[in-house]
């Protein structure tokens, strides 16, 4: 099994053949994932060498201190975080040489094809037809609050294969590419006034059996590892003792103290105290999660987030009181990625309303959480055994 001393050894080794000071950073990126330091944990070939996960904080500690590129995770957090661990799980051989070396170096940025307009929450509901014809799959439908489809050229894609057979039955996973035609991107302008979202329209659009992941009618199986990752990505992020949303809090107290107030205070010290938690849950299940595939335990890290941010925010407009009701630009923009850091209070509270929606509603995280963590009995089910085709809809 590789160790540190060899991670460091290799880490040395690209940096002495690929000066970050010199290299083009898509060539250094392009290096180091063929030297197999992009995701150490990976299968040799495909970014890794098959060690622990773990120690992949041995890498990029020792590249950052050089000064190397790295790969913008923010801008490509679907594909890195959403669509390699399932490619890397149930794609076949030519699939992962393919996909996952453009993906890791940003060179191809990923959506996700799954919510559509009457099926968000209850996912399996989706109406997105997919109909074999020869070696391709011809499908229509409409998809909804697609982060970053205005950017991408690849994506994730559930649709329905066969309507006869109950709804978690009939579903296959794709991967579609976005410029095709037949693909039809629109954006979705939010309370924010920005469009980081969107709705897409398939019409027609062919996609080869060769970019089918796993058998047909196993969609639902294979996005259940799409859907847990997604929920690690957002809940359990690395974030410093007070990082993230509370260190923004803390600044503004610290900046306003005539705003302060013993109610006001004892919120913050709550706040803290919770960030704290969640923090430290985060690096638990980050351990955990470096043990194999992640579980329904990054539900509960969602839901806290999610949570967490709508009361923190809160919290800062009412310290700010009339300058908190500011806002800036309001026109139309299409940005790459959320920047909540960048932003006044004003945007961080009304972005955050998103929070309890985006990777799976806080309801439906806490049905997971009730069934598949504290095994509750599960609610009553009447389309479970019905034929999709004549479920109410």
């Amino acid at each position: 099994m590789t160790t540190a001393d060899e991670l460091r050894s290799r880490t040395a080794e690209l940096l002495a053949t690929h000066d970050p000071a010199g290299t083009p950073p898509l060539d250094f990126l392009r290096a180091r994932f063929d030297a197999g330091l992009a995701w150490v944990h990976f299968p040799p070939g495909l970014g890794g060498l098959g060690a622990p996960r773990a120690l992949q904080a041995v890498v990029d500690t020792a590249l950052a201190a050089a000064g190397a590129p790295d790969n913008d995770p923010r801008r490509i957090g679907i594909g890195l975080g959403m669509a390699a661990p399932t490619v890397l799980r149930y794609g076949t051989d030519e699939q992962k040489l393919r996909f996952l070396r453009p993906l890791w170096t940003g060179e191809e940025v990923w959506c996700q094809l799954f919510s559509e307009p009457g099926a968000g929450s209850d996912l399996a509901a989706l109406a997105t037809r997919a109909v074999r014809e020869g070696d391709a799959w011809v499908v229509d439908g409409q998809k909804v609050w697609t982060s970053s489809a205005h950017l991408a050229r690849w994506a994730i894609l559930l649709a329905r294969t066969d309507p006869d057979v109950p709804k978690h039955q009939g579903i296959s996973y794709f991967i579609c590419d976005m410029s095709d035609p037949g693909v039809d991107v629109r954006p979705l302008r939010q309370l924010t006034g920005e469009a980081e979202f969107n709705e897409v329209f398939l019409t027609g659009v062919r996609i080869p059996d060769a970019h089918r992941l796993g058998a047909v009618g196993e969609g639902w199986q294979i996005a259940q590892t799409t859907l847990n990752n997604e929920r690690v990505a957002i809940g359990g992020q690395r974030t410093p003792r007070e990082g993230g949303l509370i260190g923004l809090l803390a600044g503004t107290w610290r900046a306003h103290p005539e705003l302060r107030t013993h109610e006001l205070h004892q919120r913050l010290l709550q706040g803290w105290t919770d960030a704290e938690v969640l923090r430290l849950t985060g690096e638990r299940l980050r351990q955990q999660l470096a043990l194999g595939q992640p579980g329904p335990e990054g539900a509960a890290a969602k839901l806290a987030f999610a949570r967490l941010a709508q009361q923190l925010t809160g919290l800062e407009i009412e310290l700010l009181g009339e300058e908190g009701l500011g806002y800036g630009e309001w026109e139309m923009t299409r940005p790459e990625l959320v920047n909540f850091t960048g932003r006044d209070a004003g945007y961080r509270y009304l972005r955050a309303k998103g929070n309890s929606i985006e990777g799976g509603s806080s309801e439906i995280l806490r049905n997971i959480i009730a069934e598949r963590v504290l095994g509750l009995p599960a609610e009553p089910r009447s389309d479970k055994d019905v034929p999709w085709k004549e479920s109410a809809r």
